[in-house]
Protein backbone atom coordinates (compact mmCIF):
# COMPACT_ATOMS: atom_id res chain seq x y z
CA UNK A 1 0.00 0.00 0.00
CA UNK A 2 1.53 3.24 -1.11
CA UNK A 3 0.99 6.61 0.48
CA UNK A 4 1.34 9.96 -1.18
CA UNK A 5 2.60 13.06 0.53
CA UNK A 6 0.15 15.94 0.19
CA UNK A 7 1.48 18.95 -1.59
CA UNK A 8 1.73 22.43 -0.06
CA UNK A 9 -1.40 23.53 -1.89
CA UNK A 10 -3.30 20.51 -0.55
CA UNK A 11 -2.08 21.11 3.02
CA UNK A 12 -3.24 24.75 2.91
CA UNK A 13 -6.59 25.09 4.69
CA UNK A 14 -9.50 26.07 2.53
CA UNK A 15 -10.48 29.71 2.87
CA UNK A 16 -14.07 30.89 2.84
CA UNK A 17 -15.34 32.01 -0.51
CA UNK A 18 -15.88 35.58 0.65
CA UNK A 19 -12.31 35.79 1.97
CA UNK A 20 -10.82 34.44 -1.24
CA UNK A 21 -12.69 37.06 -3.21
CA UNK A 22 -11.06 39.80 -1.12
CA UNK A 23 -7.52 38.66 -1.92
CA UNK A 24 -5.68 41.66 -3.26
CA UNK A 25 -4.21 41.09 -6.69
CA UNK A 26 -1.24 43.14 -7.79
CA UNK A 27 -0.91 44.31 -11.36
CA UNK A 28 2.54 45.58 -12.37
CA UNK A 29 1.06 47.40 -15.38
CA UNK A 30 -1.48 49.30 -13.28
CA UNK A 31 1.21 50.12 -10.74
CA UNK A 32 3.44 51.57 -13.46
CA UNK A 33 0.55 53.59 -14.91
CA UNK A 34 -0.31 54.95 -11.47
CA UNK A 35 3.30 56.01 -10.89
CA UNK A 36 3.46 57.68 -14.31
CA UNK A 37 0.24 59.64 -13.78
CA UNK A 38 1.06 60.64 -10.21
CA UNK A 39 3.17 63.69 -11.20
CA UNK A 40 0.29 64.98 -13.33
CA UNK A 41 -1.81 65.39 -10.18
CA UNK A 42 0.88 66.29 -7.67
CA UNK A 43 3.03 68.71 -9.69
CA UNK A 44 0.49 71.58 -9.73
CA UNK A 45 -0.06 71.20 -6.00
CA UNK A 46 3.68 71.15 -5.38
CA UNK A 47 4.16 74.28 -7.51
CA UNK A 48 1.39 76.02 -5.56
CA UNK A 49 3.09 75.23 -2.26
CA UNK A 50 6.46 76.44 -3.53
CA UNK A 51 5.03 79.61 -5.10
CA UNK A 52 3.18 80.46 -1.89
CA UNK A 53 6.52 80.87 -0.12
CA UNK A 54 7.81 83.49 -2.55
CA UNK A 55 7.39 87.22 -2.80
CA UNK A 56 6.00 88.91 -5.87
CA UNK A 57 9.52 89.58 -7.18
CA UNK A 58 10.70 86.01 -6.55
CA UNK A 59 7.76 84.61 -8.53
CA UNK A 60 9.26 86.08 -11.71
CA UNK A 61 12.96 85.86 -10.94
CA UNK A 62 13.54 82.42 -9.38
CA UNK A 63 13.05 78.80 -10.42
CA UNK A 64 9.38 77.94 -9.99
CA UNK A 65 9.79 74.38 -8.73
CA UNK A 66 12.17 75.04 -5.87
CA UNK A 67 12.18 77.09 -2.71
CA UNK A 68 14.13 80.31 -2.32
CA UNK A 69 13.59 82.48 0.74
CA UNK A 70 10.59 81.25 2.72
CA UNK A 71 8.09 84.10 2.96
CA UNK A 72 4.95 82.07 3.61
CA UNK A 73 4.08 83.79 6.88
CA UNK A 74 4.36 87.27 5.39
CA UNK A 75 2.25 86.18 2.42
CA UNK A 76 -0.43 84.79 4.73
CA UNK A 77 -0.42 88.02 6.71
CA UNK A 78 -0.86 90.02 3.51
CA UNK A 79 -3.72 87.78 2.35
CA UNK A 80 -5.72 87.98 5.57
CA UNK A 81 -5.15 91.71 6.06
CA UNK A 82 -5.76 92.90 2.49
CA UNK A 83 -8.75 95.22 2.00
CA UNK A 84 -9.64 95.19 5.67
CA UNK A 85 -9.52 91.40 6.00
CA UNK A 86 -12.11 90.69 3.33
CA UNK A 87 -10.51 87.28 2.73
CA UNK A 88 -12.08 86.11 6.00
CA UNK A 89 -15.49 87.14 4.64
CA UNK A 90 -14.87 85.23 1.43
CA UNK A 91 -13.93 82.12 3.41
CA UNK A 92 -17.09 82.36 5.49
CA UNK A 93 -19.23 82.82 2.38
CA UNK A 94 -17.61 79.83 0.67
CA UNK A 95 -18.08 77.59 3.71
CA UNK A 96 -21.72 78.66 3.92
CA UNK A 97 -22.42 78.16 0.22
CA UNK A 98 -20.60 74.84 -0.04
CA UNK A 99 -21.77 73.41 3.29
CA UNK A 100 -25.47 74.17 2.88
CA UNK A 101 -25.47 73.23 -0.80
CA UNK A 102 -23.58 69.96 -0.27
CA UNK A 103 -25.78 68.73 2.58
CA UNK A 104 -28.97 69.86 0.84
CA UNK A 105 -28.01 68.41 -2.54
CA UNK A 106 -26.94 65.09 -0.98
CA UNK A 107 -30.17 64.79 1.01
CA UNK A 108 -32.44 65.67 -1.92
CA UNK A 109 -30.52 63.34 -4.25
CA UNK A 110 -30.74 60.53 -1.69
CA UNK A 111 -34.47 61.00 -1.19
CA UNK A 112 -35.15 61.18 -4.93
CA UNK A 113 -32.87 58.25 -5.75
CA UNK A 114 -34.49 56.11 -3.06
CA UNK A 115 -37.95 56.97 -4.39
CA UNK A 116 -37.01 56.12 -7.97
CA UNK A 117 -35.44 52.83 -6.85
CA UNK A 118 -38.06 51.53 -4.43
CA UNK A 119 -41.39 52.99 -5.51
CA UNK A 120 -43.49 52.41 -8.61
CA UNK A 121 -45.53 55.49 -9.44
CA UNK A 122 -47.06 56.91 -12.64
CA UNK A 123 -44.51 58.81 -14.70
CA UNK A 124 -41.56 57.54 -12.69
CA UNK A 125 -39.70 56.22 -15.72
CA UNK A 126 -40.30 59.44 -17.65
CA UNK A 127 -39.15 61.59 -14.74
CA UNK A 128 -35.99 59.54 -14.31
CA UNK A 129 -35.31 59.86 -18.04
CA UNK A 130 -35.59 63.63 -17.67
CA UNK A 131 -33.07 63.47 -14.82
CA UNK A 132 -30.67 61.51 -17.03
CA UNK A 133 -31.14 64.08 -19.79
CA UNK A 134 -30.39 66.91 -17.37
CA UNK A 135 -26.96 65.38 -16.74
CA UNK A 136 -26.08 66.10 -20.37
CA UNK A 137 -26.84 69.82 -20.07
CA UNK A 138 -23.77 71.92 -19.15
CA UNK A 139 -24.27 74.02 -16.05
CA UNK A 140 -22.87 77.07 -17.83
CA UNK A 141 -25.71 76.83 -20.37
CA UNK A 142 -28.21 77.21 -17.53
CA UNK A 143 -26.45 80.13 -15.86
CA UNK A 144 -28.10 82.91 -17.86
CA UNK A 145 -31.65 81.45 -17.66
CA UNK A 146 -31.10 80.94 -13.94
CA UNK A 147 -30.01 84.55 -13.57
CA UNK A 148 -33.10 85.81 -15.40
CA UNK A 149 -35.31 83.61 -13.23
CA UNK A 150 -33.78 84.88 -9.99
CA UNK A 151 -33.78 88.46 -11.22
CA UNK A 152 -37.52 88.15 -11.76
CA UNK A 153 -38.05 87.38 -8.07
CA UNK A 154 -35.41 89.86 -6.79
CA UNK A 155 -33.04 87.20 -5.46
CA UNK A 156 -29.92 88.23 -7.38
CA UNK A 157 -27.03 89.55 -5.28
CA UNK A 158 -28.19 87.44 -2.36
CA UNK A 159 -26.84 84.23 -0.87
CA UNK A 160 -29.96 82.38 -2.03
CA UNK A 161 -28.89 82.98 -5.64
CA UNK A 162 -25.89 80.70 -5.07
CA UNK A 163 -27.36 78.17 -2.66
CA UNK A 164 -30.67 77.32 -4.35
CA UNK A 165 -29.30 76.36 -7.81
CA UNK A 166 -26.58 74.28 -6.13
CA UNK A 167 -29.19 72.10 -4.42
CA UNK A 168 -30.03 70.44 -7.73
CA UNK A 169 -27.77 67.49 -8.58
CA UNK A 170 -29.06 65.28 -11.43
CA UNK A 171 -25.93 63.13 -11.33
CA UNK A 172 -26.42 62.68 -7.59
CA UNK A 173 -29.98 61.48 -8.16
CA UNK A 174 -28.78 58.97 -10.74
CA UNK A 175 -25.98 57.76 -8.48
CA UNK A 176 -28.27 57.32 -5.48
CA UNK A 177 -30.93 55.58 -7.56
CA UNK A 178 -28.40 52.97 -8.65
CA UNK A 179 -26.93 52.64 -5.16
CA UNK A 180 -30.25 52.43 -3.31
CA UNK A 181 -31.55 49.74 -5.65
CA UNK A 182 -29.00 47.26 -4.25
CA UNK A 183 -28.18 48.70 -0.83
CA UNK A 184 -31.76 48.74 0.50
CA UNK A 185 -33.41 45.29 0.36
CA UNK A 186 -37.08 45.39 -0.53
CA UNK A 187 -37.75 42.67 2.03
CA UNK A 188 -36.44 44.94 4.78
CA UNK A 189 -38.80 47.72 3.73
CA UNK A 190 -41.76 45.34 3.67
CA UNK A 191 -40.83 44.00 7.11
CA UNK A 192 -40.76 47.55 8.48
CA UNK A 193 -44.19 48.19 6.97
CA UNK A 194 -45.54 45.03 8.62
CA UNK A 195 -44.24 46.36 11.96
CA UNK A 196 -46.30 49.50 11.42
CA UNK A 197 -43.55 51.94 10.36
CA UNK A 198 -44.55 54.74 8.02
CA UNK A 199 -42.73 55.56 4.81
CA UNK A 200 -40.91 58.57 6.26
CA UNK A 201 -39.79 56.58 9.29
CA UNK A 202 -38.54 53.76 7.06
CA UNK A 203 -36.54 56.23 5.00
CA UNK A 204 -34.95 58.05 7.94
CA UNK A 205 -34.32 55.07 10.25
CA UNK A 206 -33.64 52.25 7.78
CA UNK A 207 -32.84 53.38 4.25
CA UNK A 208 -30.77 56.43 5.12
CA UNK A 209 -28.37 54.34 7.18
CA UNK A 210 -27.92 51.76 4.44
CA UNK A 211 -27.21 54.35 1.75
CA UNK A 212 -24.86 56.41 3.94
CA UNK A 213 -21.77 55.66 1.76
CA UNK A 214 -23.60 56.89 -1.32
CA UNK A 215 -24.82 59.92 0.61
CA UNK A 216 -21.24 60.81 1.54
CA UNK A 217 -20.14 60.32 -2.07
CA UNK A 218 -22.75 62.74 -3.39
CA UNK A 219 -21.94 65.14 -0.55
CA UNK A 220 -18.26 65.16 -1.55
CA UNK A 221 -19.09 65.75 -5.21
CA UNK A 222 -21.48 68.59 -4.35
CA UNK A 223 -19.04 70.09 -1.87
CA UNK A 224 -16.21 70.24 -4.40
CA UNK A 225 -18.50 71.50 -7.18
CA UNK A 226 -19.92 74.33 -5.10
CA UNK A 227 -16.58 75.21 -3.51
CA UNK A 228 -14.97 75.56 -6.95
CA UNK A 229 -17.99 77.15 -8.62
CA UNK A 230 -17.00 80.39 -10.29
CA UNK A 231 -19.40 81.28 -13.11
CA UNK A 232 -22.66 81.14 -11.14
CA UNK A 233 -21.51 83.45 -8.29
CA UNK A 234 -19.85 85.72 -10.84
CA UNK A 235 -23.10 86.49 -12.65
CA UNK A 236 -25.35 86.35 -9.58
CA UNK A 237 -23.38 88.50 -7.14
CA UNK A 238 -22.20 92.09 -7.38
CA UNK A 239 -21.37 92.87 -3.74
CA UNK A 240 -17.79 91.96 -2.70
CA UNK A 241 -19.06 91.05 0.77
CA UNK A 242 -21.02 88.16 -0.80
CA UNK A 243 -18.22 86.80 -3.00
CA UNK A 244 -16.91 83.26 -2.49
CA UNK A 245 -13.19 82.58 -2.67
CA UNK A 246 -13.22 81.80 -6.39
CA UNK A 247 -14.69 85.15 -7.41
CA UNK A 248 -12.74 87.12 -4.82
CA UNK A 249 -9.38 85.67 -5.86
CA UNK A 250 -10.27 86.24 -9.51
CA UNK A 251 -10.90 89.91 -8.73
CA UNK A 252 -7.48 90.16 -7.11
CA UNK A 253 -5.92 88.45 -10.11
CA UNK A 254 -7.59 90.90 -12.49
CA UNK A 255 -6.34 93.84 -10.42
CA UNK A 256 -2.81 92.42 -10.37
CA UNK A 257 -2.79 91.78 -14.12
CA UNK A 258 -3.97 95.34 -14.73
CA UNK A 259 -1.11 96.72 -12.65
CA UNK A 260 -3.23 97.99 -9.78
CA UNK A 261 -1.38 96.87 -6.67
CA UNK A 262 0.48 94.25 -8.65
CA UNK A 263 3.47 94.43 -6.31
CA UNK A 264 1.59 92.42 -3.72
CA UNK A 265 -1.44 90.83 -5.36
CA UNK A 266 0.25 88.10 -7.41
CA UNK A 267 1.71 86.45 -4.31
CA UNK A 268 -1.55 87.09 -2.46
CA UNK A 269 -3.58 85.33 -5.15
CA UNK A 270 -1.33 82.28 -5.08
CA UNK A 271 -1.19 82.09 -1.30
CA UNK A 272 -4.95 82.60 -1.10
CA UNK A 273 -5.41 79.75 -3.58
CA UNK A 274 -3.34 77.48 -1.35
CA UNK A 275 -5.43 78.42 1.68
CA UNK A 276 -8.65 77.82 -0.28
CA UNK A 277 -7.87 74.16 -1.01
CA UNK A 278 -6.94 73.24 2.56
CA UNK A 279 -10.58 72.88 3.76
CA UNK A 280 -11.36 70.60 0.81
CA UNK A 281 -8.42 68.34 1.64
CA UNK A 282 -9.45 68.20 5.29
CA UNK A 283 -13.07 67.43 4.39
CA UNK A 284 -12.07 64.63 2.03
CA UNK A 285 -9.65 63.05 4.52
CA UNK A 286 -12.31 63.17 7.23
CA UNK A 287 -15.18 61.83 5.14
CA UNK A 288 -13.33 59.12 3.22
CA UNK A 289 -13.33 56.77 6.20
CA UNK A 290 -17.14 56.68 6.13
CA UNK A 291 -17.08 56.36 2.36
CA UNK A 292 -14.53 53.54 2.14
CA UNK A 293 -15.83 51.61 5.15
CA UNK A 294 -19.35 51.65 3.77
CA UNK A 295 -18.29 50.61 0.30
CA UNK A 296 -16.16 47.81 1.72
CA UNK A 297 -19.11 46.58 3.78
CA UNK A 298 -21.28 46.53 0.68
CA UNK A 299 -18.56 44.81 -1.31
CA UNK A 300 -18.62 41.66 0.87
CA UNK A 301 -22.37 41.61 1.17
CA UNK A 302 -24.08 38.35 0.31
Amino acid sequence: MTTTTPTAAERRPLEPKGRRSLTRRKSPLLTILAILTLPYFLLPLYWLVVASTKTNRQLFSTFGLWFDDINLWSNLTAVFSAQGGIFWTWIGNTVLYAGVSAVGAAFLATAAGYAFAKYDFPGGTLMFSIVLGAIMVPTTALAIPTYLLFAGVDLTDTRWAVVLPSLVSPFGVYLMRVYAADAVPTELIEAARVDGAGELRIFFTVALRLVAPGFVTVLLFALVATWNNYFLPLIMLSSPDLYPLTVGLAQWQSAAAAGSGGQVLFSSVITGSLVSIVPLIVAFLYLQKYWQSGLATGGVKG
